[in-house]
C-alpha cells in the first residue's frame, strides 16, 4: 500500500505536468473516497472553483451507492452540465494520485459525452 507521502508526491507530479500543458484552460479535479466521488472545475489563475459536483448532492441521492462507476458517471455528467452553463467547454483533466481506471475513468468519459473537451 502506498504511503501518504508517496501519494502526495504522485499527485503533485501530476498537477505539475498538468499546469505545464494547460495554458489558460480550467482544471477538472477528481477526488474519490471509499464511499463517494467528487469533481470540481478549478481556475488556478484566480484560485476559484467554477463548478463542482459530488455524490453527496440531493440531485444524486437516488443512486444506490456513491462508490461505483454509475455514480461516478452521474457526477461527471452533472459537473459537465454545470461547466457548460458557466461557459466552459475546454478543460484539462486532473486525476490526482489516482490511476485512470474504474470510477475516475467513468467520470471522465461521462464528462466528455456531456460536452466537455479534454
Amino acid at each position: 500500500m502506498a504511503s501518504k507521502e508517496s501519494t502526495q508526491r504522485r499527485a503533485a507530479r501530476v498537477r505539475r505536468q498538468i499546469k505545464k500543458v494547460s495554458g489558460d484552460r480550467l482544471r477538472l479535479s477528481v477526488h474519490r473516497s471509499s464511499k463517494h466521488i467528487y469533481a470540481q472545475l478549478i481556475d488556478d489563475s484566480k484560485g476559484h472553483t467554477v463548478a463542482a459536483a459530488s455524490t453527496l448532492e440531493k440531485d444524486l441521492k437516488d443512486l444506490k451507492t456513491g462508490a461505483d462507476t454509475a455514480a461516478a458517471a452521474a457526477v461527471g455528467k452533472l459537473v459537465a452540465e454545470r461547466a457548460l452553463k458557466a461557459g466552459v467547454k475546454e478543460v484539462v483533466f486532473d486525476r490526482g494520485a489516482y490511476i485512470y481506471h474504474g470510477r475516475v475513468k467513468a467520470l471522465a468519459e461521462a464528462a466528455r459525452e456531456a460536452g466537455l473537451s479534454f
